[in-house]
């Protein structure tokens, strides 16, 4: 509302009541609704890392136009397309290390609660019906457009808005719609019939955050009309001094430096992206960002050997996120082996403090993830230093590296990354890598045993020139204290 950042001052002390503008699943998730649902988990997560009880709601809309056209176009049942479509959200959005919410409500089970606030709303005169409709009178309401910072003369010269004489004003929104063949419907005071798309929301917050809360969040086109819309709605009910006290909203997602858009053809499935460079790779991607930023993708078609149709694409930006990642999770697993499990880390050292103390100011200051991402690579750094140290006091040492281990991970987990084993997400990477480069395990595996048995009879010309001709299948061997290991080379 204020364009600036103001102090943070919850309801309740200590507490945080969030609401976030959850799917309309009617398709496969993509790649901007992992953004979105990522910059609102990390600040979730950030406020749980400063010490607040956060309740976290995320609302599926599982009643909407698209849901019907498309179960129509597949002669599927709206709610069952709906509900398949969700389940499939929630588990590209884990595969991102995105929280499941504290509560998860959907337009489908809070009818009810719909029906009695767009009743509300007929009584304070802010609503009218009309054959079995019932819209919000925009024009009743002095303050709309509000948020979006203009006026209701700017909204409705600007808007698209669906011509029906029976509205009062061109820009009147439907708050329920009156039942057609092949829709779903519900009894209500005006006839059958279910609800339009924003007064969801409004019945949800107050359902299950309260007349008034804390934060309210969602991507920049939500901002008009539902946004919009949903404060008309809460307000017309309830008073202008309640609903939502801050707002945040993340930014665009571009490819190239041109919006994502169906149209464009330039919008990747999250499976797709999980699929080629792994869902933590997305993840560090974005927390390198401001959640107000946009956020500029490179992706790169694949065409063999260089001409012909393509048939597939490179996603480069996040290929790089992946290799900054890789070495947090190799020097997590260097520590690992180095110090063991119950190491005692003894008395704070200085960088260790100075990595907790950036996070915790950078967080508290509007959530400035880039910061406390740049206080990581930081600690990695003086992590890698102290491994690569020969002379001085092995237990300090040792210690040390427990507690910048520690650091890390608790730090990563306040941005959602670096909470994976790193054997495993090595051990995955290496499996994507060799997809990718379409690699001869079995060849590789020979060769590894071949050069084995060349040191164990203390053939070492024999097993450096395996190890040569392994380098060139763009395999590097790494011989380690555990045995011998083996990655692909990720020169991007």
């Amino acid at each position: 509302m204020h364009r600036a950042k103001v102090a943070f001052e919850p309801l309740a002390p200590g507490e945080v009541g969030m609401y976030v503008c959850g799917p309309t699943p009617y398709a496969p998730a993509h790649i901007g609704h992992a953004f979105s649902a990522i910059s609102f988990d990390t600040i979730r997560r950030a406020l749980q890392f400063l010490g607040y009880r956060v309740r976290y709601v995320r609302n599926v809309t599982d009643v909407e136009d698209k849901i019907i056209k498309r179960a129509n176009e597949l002669g599927e049942d709206p709610m069952a397309l709906a509900a398949r479509f969700a389940a499939d959200y929630n588990r590209d959005m884990a595969r991102f290390g995105v929280m499941a919410p504290d509560v998860e409500p959907k337009v489908s089970t809070h009818i009810p609660e719909i029906i009695a606030l767009i009743e509300k709303l007929i009584a304070n005169e802010r609503a009218y019906a009309v054959d079995g409709d019932v819209y919000y009178a925009c024009e009743r309401f002095a303050p709309y457009g509000k948020l979006s910072g203009q006026s209701l003369e700017d909204l409705r010269a600007g808007a698209r808005v669906e011509v029906d004489e029976r509205k009062q004003s061109p820009a009147d929104f439907a708050l329920w719609k009156a039942a057609k063949p092949g829709e779903p419907w519900w009894e209500s005071p005006w006839g059958k019939g279910r609800p339009g798309w924003h007064i969801e929301c409004s019945a949800m917050t107050t359902a299950h955050l309260g007349v008034t809360f804390d934060l309210h969040g969602g991507g920049k086109d939500l901002i008009f009309p539902h946004h919009e819309n949903e404060i008309a709605q809460s307000q017309g009910a309830y008073g202008e001094d309640t609903f939502a006290r801050h707002w945040m909203h993340n930014g665009f997602l571009n490819f190239g430096g041109v919006k994502m858009s169906k149209s464009l053809g330039n919008v990747f499935n999250c499976d797709q992206i999980a699929d080629a460079v792994g869902g933590e790779a997305l993840r560090f991607f974005c927390v390198e960002h401001h959640y107000r930023s946009p956020v500029d993708f490179e992706v790169e078609e694949v065409r063999p050997g260089g001409e012909g149709a393509v048939t597939g694409v490179r996603f480069r930006s996040l290929e790089a996120a992946d290799r900054r990642l890789e070495k947090f999770y190799v020097t997590l697993q260097k520590i690992d082996r180095l110090v063991g499990a119950n190491a005692d880390p003894g008395a704070e050292i200085t960088e260790v403090a100075q990595l907790r103390a950036t996070a915790r100011e950078g967080l508290a200051d509007d959530f400035n993830a880039p910061i406390v991402m740049a206080a990581l690579h930081v600690a990695l750094t003086h992590a890698n230093r102290l491994l690569d140290e020969t002379k001085g006091d092995k237990a300090l040492r040792k210690r040390s590296l427990a507690q910048l281990a520690a650091a890390l991970r608790e730090v990563g987990a306040a941005l959602g990354i670096l909470a994976d084993d790193p054997a495993r997400y090595l051990a995955a990477r290496r499996d994507r890598l060799v997809a990718r480069n379409r690699l001869d395990v079995p060849r590789v595996e020979q060769l590894l045993a071949d050069r084995a048995a060349a040191r164990a009879a203390k053939d070492f010309t024999r097993a450096d020139a395996v190890r040569t001709e392994l380098a060139g299948l763009g395999v590097s061997v790494l011989d380690t204290p555990a045995g011998t290991d083996w990655t692909v080379q990720d020169a991007g």
